[in-house]
């Protein structure tokens, strides 16, 4: 005789404790899964020609809906009883052979990440549409599936909005695989039949920083945006768990400050929803629903279960401590204790079952019972299988010596084994056509069937697995100011903008001092406000790019930045003008003034304002996704429309920085007091270099990395200027005043 133990039935029994009023709003249905796997290990056992000599038994553990716990029930499988200790079993004579999870999908990667470690089969009686994709097709062997498959579900729910002409509908689902496996399968199906949705909303996941309170005031959001709503048909496309804030809706008003107004509305609930209602509720006016429609899977009736519930009597000690939890519940009573409250009645234990209402708890089997009734029958079959496979070849044979075991099972007769998902099959030269080769799909391509005869590319806005056997959706990538890189620009932006800020205000506030005066103070004030704005406008080429921003993005910089260049070839000619006017007999004396500075200045800004009016006639920027560049991504990006005057604007810039660099490079020898060139000269060295090498690490970039490169190279090239041309004048007006008199300026 054997003793086996069908471990760990993950039942999602939800408790919950609220600050006010103590409501307990755990489901009978949950009961009902129990005492089916109760009815059905019971009569397993009292089966001769199932599992002869061989005790079947059950421990169940509660998931709570929570990674933390599941992961424990999990880990306590393979410890002793009683004693936590991982990978230590002993003092037990009950072997788990097998888990049977609950009914709801996020759980069930918690079991495996432990129990697929020791090859312990897993068996899952109900989750539509939500199957382990995995490219590792190990991850998946230990699962077994007692469910329907979700796509019938999706067909038979249209099947019922086209039946009824609701072509105008609402989805509420959940944030798991579920709800999104139900949105992408169903939108476009649905769409094609002509069936329109007013709103697709996902209800809040119930996390560690967000509450179930938080949870429910955002559901209660969500079921007012229905209401609101001009529809009619509301789909709730979630699982068990969400049925508590169904429950909760007419005590809303007790938790959260907000009115529910129920309308006319119909409900159309998934089958992996089951919405009993709890014993206070029996009275309730469900006034939040009109009514419901709910999908329910396939279920028989059992011969005996009903006599099993029957049977059950809260007050023998044989029952378990859920038995007596559960007939409180239910009957709205309680079993006599040391201390019991007036208002109480007393639990008899003579209250029958079938007297309540079917609502509080049905005695018929409900299809999820009846999964978990088939779900043990099928680990008992697999396990009698097993066993009766080990004693049928149980023989004694030499050391050394070969035995053929005379399986009566279909011989296999092929020239070399099949080619598996992410390869194709490749002819063998000299053989005949049934003897082929396996080779990995090229890169970029992708083989989703057996044999397959040649591999094929995704779509552009797909990409291949590692696996190079299934099609992942691209996302959708831009610099953002959300992410690390995107601070840092934005940071190093508004930093020189407020530094450019505190010298113009330096210079303004020192604007009758000599060194203010020598360097043609309006120049000054018109290149560092064009400076200013150079740092602004790196902005434009951070976040979500659109029309506008394409639009202004190359143009503005282009116009700034050519203002601020001519500015400085403005200051380096009026310097190199007037000291050739002093010379006898020169000619020059009438270009000196500020208009020659003003007509460089006008005279530049109209040239670059020109190439860019024409850029944007001919051909404008405008926003772009870039499905090529990144394997896995789709780049939005600013397209220049026209590649020619984007790099006319660049050589533009490049004619008058290198003008400025040549003048401010004759200028370098003239007197100190006057001249600022040989800073200008050093400038503009830093300026040419930083965009003489912009152009091969732009060319070499791709994505989002190029947007960085060109504001790099904005900022960089805009602070050099800032730094070199003003910062040894803020230097003298601020630590050396001395040197700023009119005295040592004649000195000089």
């Amino acid at each position: 005789s054997q003793n086996f133990m069908v471990e760990s039935l993950l039942l999602s029994i939800k408790w919950h404790h609220f600050v006010m009023v103590p409501l307990n709003i755990r489901g009978n249905c949950n009961y009902q899964h129990i005492l089916a796997l109760a009815f059905a290990v019971k009569e397993i056992n009292e089966n001769n020609h199932i599992l002869p000599n061989v005790t079947l038994g059950m421990h169940i553990a509660n998931s709570y809906f929570m990674a933390r716990w599941t992961y424990l029930a999990s880990i306590e499988l393979l410890s002793t009883r009683g004693k936590f200790v991982s990978n230590y079993k002993c003092d037990t004579k009950d072997r788990a052979i097998s888990v049977i999870a609950g009914p709801n999908s996020h759980i069930y990667p918690f079991i495996a990440n432990v129990l697929n470690v020791y090859k312990m089969p897993q068996v899952r009686f109900l989750t539509y549409g939500s199957s382990p994709m995995t490219d590792d097709k190990i991850q998946t062997v230990f699962f077994h599936h007692f469910f329907p498959n979700g796509d019938q579900q999706i067909k038979g729910i249209l099947q019922l909005l086209l039946h009824f002409r609701w072509i105008w509908i609402g989805v509420i689902s959940q944030p798991s695989v579920i709800g999104e496996n139900f949105v992408r399968n169903a939108v476009p199906l649905f769409s094609q039949k002509g069936v329109c949705f007013d709103f697709i909303e996902e209800m809040v996941k119930e996390t560690f920083s967000n509450d179930f309170l938080g949870v429910l005031t955002a559901f209660c959001k969500t079921y007012m945006i229905a209401m609101q709503s001009t529809v009619n048909a509301i789909i709730l496309y979630c699982e068990n768990q969400n049925t508590i804030f169904l429950r909760m809706l007419p005590y809303v008003e007790i938790f959260v400050e907000t009115s529910i107004e129920g309308k006319d509305k119909v409900w159309i609930m998934p089958a992996q929803m089951e919405f009993t209602s709890v014993a206070f509720q029996r009275t309730m006016v469900m006034h939040a629903f009109h009514g419901v429609i709910s999908f329910t899977v396939s279920s028989k009736e059992i011969s005996g279960f009903n006599q099993f519930l029957q049977m059950r009597n809260p007050t023998s000690e044989a029952e378990d401590y859920l038995m007596r939890v559960f007939w409180e519940q239910a009957f709205e009573c309680s079993f006599p204790k040391d201390k019991l409250d007036e208002d109480k009645i007393v639990c008899t234990g003579e209250e029958k079952l079938e007297k309540l209402p079917k609502f509080v708890f049905d005695t018929t089997m409900s299809g999820q019972s009846y999964n978990i009734y088939n779900a043990v029958y099928g680990v008992a079959h697999a396990l009698q299988s097993m066993l009766s496979l080990r004693s049928k070849y149980k023989t004694r044979i030499e050391v050394g010596r070969k035995i053929l075991l005379a399986q009566k099972i279909q011989p296999i007769s092929v020239c070399n084994d099949n080619c598996y998902s992410g390869t194709r099959k490749r002819k063998i030269e000299g053989k005949p056509f049934c003897c082929y080769g396996c080779i990995p799909c090229a890169k970029g391509k992708i083989s989703n069937q057996m044999d397959a005869v040649d591999c094929f590319h995704c779509s552009e806005d797909q990409y291949p697995n590692k696996a190079q056997n299934l099609c992942i959706v691209k996302t959708i990538t831009f610099l953002s100011y959300s992410e690390p890189l995107g601070i840092t620009l934005t940071t190093f932006s508004l930093f020189f903008s407020f530094i450019t800020i505190l010298v113009l205000g330096v210079f303004i506030k020192h604007q009758d001092t000599p060194i203010v005066k020598a360097n043609n103070r309006n120049l000054t004030y018109i290149l560092l406000i064009a400076l200013l704005l150079s740092f602004l406008c790196s902005l434009l080429f951070i976040g979500k790019p659109d029309q506008m921003k394409c639009l202004l993005q190359q143009t503005a910089f282009g116009i700034i930045f050519s203002i601020a260049l001519s500015c400085i070839l403005g200051k380096t000619t009026i310097v190199v003008i007037a000291f050739m006017a002093t010379k006898p007999g020169s000619k020059m004396r009438n270009w000196v003034g500020n208009r020659l500075a003003k007509s460089i200045i006008l005279s530049c800004s109209i040239a670059q304002f020109t190439i860019c009016t024409i850029w944007l006639a001919i051909s404008h920027p405008f926003p772009h996704l870039d499905m090529h560049s990144m394997d896995e991504e789709i780049v939005l990006e600013c397209n220049e429309g026209s590649a020619i005057m984007f790099y006319l604007l660049l050589g533009f810039m490049g004619f008058l920085a290198s003008i400025s660099f040549t003048m401010a490079f004759l200028a370098r020898k003239l007197p100190d007091t006057y001249n600022e060139a040989k800073f200008i000269t050093f400038s503009m060295l830093v300026f040419c270099s930083v965009w003489i090498s912009f152009f091969p690490t732009y060319l070499s970039t791709k994505g989002k990395y190029m947007v960085a490169v060109e504001i790099f190279s904005i900022l960089a090239s805009a602070s050099g200027l800032l730094v070199c041309i003003f910062f040894p004048k803020c230097y003298i007006i601020i630590f050396r005043p001395d040197l700023n008199i009119k005295g040592q300026l004649i000195k000089k």
